[in-house]
């Protein structure tokens, strides 16, 4: 048995549970920036994918992720299911100081917050029962496989490809997605006199986001599995890479729109942490600075590509999670160092880091189409026009996210 040590283990119970509040706070981040109206719709998305896929990660989703390699492809199912043979015993291929059942655990909370990351690009136009359906399907089919090929010893890792924390894994992955669901479901129905862009709380948005940004330490540096020097490295290379690009954000907003606003800082913080999770444990901290600042830049003009693509996606996930996530797995190549970790900034790493964006969001995209014909066939996709119109919360819920003298403040002004 591996010696199991205390202050790694402590560690990690830290980590898991913080990446764990990043669910909840990605429900007031979203809540706060959709209107009055749809509030608890998007909320109860998120907070749902805490049973769902806890769930199947404990029966099949861990041992297909990271079970004993098969083809390259996927992991065999049939080692860790029901948690089989995860227990205290640390897994040296892992971790080799803190039990493989903290890995199970640290996992799982990535594996829970991916989907949700999806839920803001559709707002108020995917109904609940067939939401259920794609976030278990599209875990099983598309997250899974991604983080075995990856993580879990798979052909991407064989090839050399590395992702700290989940640029690729989860924010391209979950970005890509969101662009073809939002595509896919077309563009909102809303009544008339109703601005588009009308965030129900602000403060709300910015609880969300402060939260986030906590829980993002435990994100990036968990990913070293111990409390260590790289574990260092990765949290100090979230705080800079964030801050800047709060500042770079703020900057172009500034320069196009003369003004900066609450929201635009919020985001623009978001885009940068994002942007350095893949690169976080692998880059130094000045070079961390220019990854956030370079994210922020990319997510920022992103919108003029969105607009192209005539694509309603609500919150703009795709330009956040995916344009971010796939900058930062590119920069690897450009900036990692080896006296951080055992990767370095070359012509192969840059050429498979791209390899594995370009697989990792064309598989993402395509499979996300299919299950959402799938659904589509079976009539149980879309939101009804007069529903969105209304608001999902009091039809579909029976619930408003406010009853303040039966003020309504999402009516048109």
């Amino acid at each position: 048995m591996q010696a199991i040590n205390a202050g790694d283990t402590a560690f990690i119970l830290l980590c898991t549970a913080l990446v764990c509040m990043m669910t909840p706070a990605l429900a007031l981040f979203y809540g706060g920036l959709v209107k009055q109206r749809d509030m608890l719709s998007i909320m109860i998305q998120n907070f749902v994918c805490i049973g769902v896929v806890g769930l199947i990660w404990v029966f099949g989703g861990f041992s297909l992720a990271f079970g004993p390699d098969i083809g390259g492809v996927i992991g065999n199912i049939v080692p860790y299911f029901g948690m089989y043979h995860v227990g205290i015993d640390p897994n040296p291929e892992y971790a080799p100081s803190v039990p493989f059942i903290m890995v199970f655990a640290y996992q799982m909370m990535f594996a829970i917050i991916t989907p949700a990351l999806m839920t803001g690009a559709f707002v108020g136009r995917f109904r609940f029962g067939a939401y259920l359906c794609f976030i278990a399907l599209w875990t099983i089919i598309v997250y899974l496989p991604a983080a075995h090929w990856i993580w879990g010893g798979g052909f991407l890792a064989k090839l050399g490809v590395v992702d700290f924390a989940g640029g690729i894994v989860i924010h391209t992955a979950a970005g890509f997605s969101a662009l073809a669901t939002a595509k896919y479901l077309g563009k909102r129905k809303l009544p008339a006199g109703v601005r588009e862009s009308e965030p129900a709380s602000l403060p709300l948005v910015a609880l969300g986001a402060g939260l986030l940004w906590f829980g993002w330490f435990g994100f990036n540096a968990g990913g070293a599995y111990a409390a260590d020097a790289l574990a260092v490295y990765a949290f100090t290379n979230t705080m800079l890479a964030g801050s800047i690009a709060m500042l770079v954000w703020m900057f172009w907003e500034w320069r196009e729109n003369g003004r900066a606003s609450f929201s635009g800082v919020l985001v623009g913080a978001v885009t940068g942490l994002a942007t350095v999770t893949p690169a976080a444990g692998y880059v130094e901290p000045m070079a961390a600075l220019a990854i956030g600042a370079i994210g922020a830049t990319a997510c920022y003009y992103a919108k003029y590509v969105q607009r192209w693509l005539k694509v309603d996606d609500t919150l703009e996930v795709w330009r956040a999670h995916g344009v971010g996530g796939m900058t930062g797995a590119i920069l690897i190549g450009f900036m990692a160092s080896s006296h951080i970790n055992e990767v370095a900034a070359s012509v192969h790493q840059l050429g498979v880091q791209i390899l594995a964006v370009v697989i990792v969001a064309a598989y993402a995209s395509v499979i996300t189409l299919i299950l959402l014909k799938v659904l589509d066939t079976l009539g149980v996709l879309r939101v009804a026009d007069e529903i969105q119109m209304e608001g999902l919360d009091e039809p579909m819920y029976g619930e408003d996210a406010y009853n303040l003298w039966d003020m309504d403040r999402s009516l048109p002004k």
